[in-house]
Parts: structure tokens; sequence; C-alpha cells
């Protein structure tokens, strides 16, 4: 069987997931359960689950690489500008204390990183791009940066909450697309990885986004129901992740 056709499989299967995420809430962070076993401390936690997408992806392009000096290692630089963020200085960065979350999330989040990470690490080793279309590119390049923008501003605006409050107390964020959306920290990861396979054009950065989608979706309607369940003067004009639309 060869990778395309795993990789369709890869993709088959978080769609069929994808009805089952949106009715079971992902028991970690604000939804954490002691009923999910034993757990760990959250950003321990973090951090594992997500460095196999750091070092994966990356050390699979070095290794099946003979010439690093093309537009493929561009595309694993951004990569690894995601993830050195998302694993080593956003967890470093969170205020919490004694926050734990299920060490079973922790384990299938780093085997899901595993196979994404050997995936688009086989498609960015292989791929060709011997004709670049530079508006295409260009275009890639700027979705991309808007997503990782949006993401990072979310995630200082969330992180600044939580130093002017008690830790692990949670308030309703405002100010920019918190206005319009619950999560746009999510919204900024689509739109980073929209980006990227657009950048990319290949079915493993496909398949990612479209996992991206699949995990990130569940987990907004989860945290927007939280907010209008937990605070009654929640502006009722927000969306969970896509402004005007979900």
């Amino acid at each position: 069987m060869d990778i395309s056709t795993l990789t369709l499989i890869w993709i088959f299967s978080g769609i069929l997931l994808f009805p089952v995420l949106i009715k079971i809430k992902a028991p970690y962070g604000r939804h954490t359960s002691q009923k999910w076993g034993i757990t760990i401390n959250n950003k321990i936690g973090w951090i594992l689950m997500e460095l196999p997408a750091l070092l994966i992806c990356p050390i699979y392009y070095i290794l099946h690489n003979t010439n690093l000096y093309t537009i493929n290692t561009i595309f694993i630089s951004l990569w690894i500008l995601h993830y050195f963020n998302r694993t080593i200085i956003y967890p470093l960065r969170i205020k919490t204390k004694g926050k734990r979350m299920p060490l079973i999330i922790a384990a299938s989040a780093l085997i899901f990183n595993i196979i994404n990470g050997l995936i688009n690490g086989y498609y960015l080793s292989n791929t060709n791009y011997l004709e670049i279309n530079y508006y295409i590119l260009l275009l890639g390049l700027i979705i991309f940066f808007t997503g990782l923008i949006i993401n990072i501003n979310s995630d200082n605006k969330l992180i600044g909450l939580r130093l002017k409050i008690e830790e692990n107390k949670y308030v309703i964020p405002n100010g920019g697309l918190f206005n319009y959306i619950s999560c746009p920290n999510f919204f900024g990861e689509l739109i980073e990885w929209l980006g990227f396979a657009i950048i990319t054009l290949n079915l493993g950065s496909l398949s990612f986004f479209i996992w991206t989608f699949i995990n990130l979706v569940p987990r907004a309607i989860s945290h927007h129901k939280w907010y209008k369940d937990n605070f009654k003067d929640y502006p009722k004009n927000r969306k969970a992740i896509i402004p005007k639309l979900l």
C-alpha cells in the first residue's frame, strides 16, 4: 500500500471521528475530568504531546534530503516556526497552577503528532517544486502568517488575562477577534494550516489541514458552550470559531 493510499485512509478516519468529537468534550483545560484515569501536569503533558510534531517532521526531512538548499526547506522552516512556539514557548508562558490533564489525552495527541509528522515529513521530502506559481506561493504565505499572527495575538490576550486575575479563574475575553468568536486562537491555527496547504500543494499538508479542522472545531464548540453556560452576560452575537458562520 503506497503512502497516498495510507494518507487518504488517514483523512477518512478523521472524517469518521469528527461527529464523535462533536459529542464528546476532550477532558483537558476547562473541561478537565477525573473520569479519564491517570492525570499528569498539564504543562508537561502539553510539551510531551507536541514534541513529536516539532521533531519528527524536520528530522525525517533532514535525513531524507541530500540537498537542503531548496524551497522545501523554507516550508519545513514554517513548520518548525509554528511548532517551536506551540511546543516550547506557549506552555512555558501559560499561567496555570496545579492543572492536570488525563494521560490518555496526552498519549492520543502524541500518537497523532507522530503520524502527522511522518506523513508531512515524507511529502515535504518527496515533493519536487520545479515549477512554482509565485502568486499562489505569495497567497499561501500571506494566509499562513496571518493565521500565525492571529494565533499568537489571541494566546497573548488569554495569557494577559491570567496575569490580571487569579490563576485558574476564567473571565470573558474581549477585543480583536474575541468580539466575534470565542476561539480566535483556534481560528488562527486553522488559517495557518490552510495557508500551509496552499503553499505546499501536497496530500500530506491537505490531510493536516483537514485534521486541524476535525480537532479544533469540536473543541471550539465546547469552549463556546462552556462560556455561554458559565457567563449569563456572554455576548449572544459571538460565534465559536468562524466569524458570522460557526
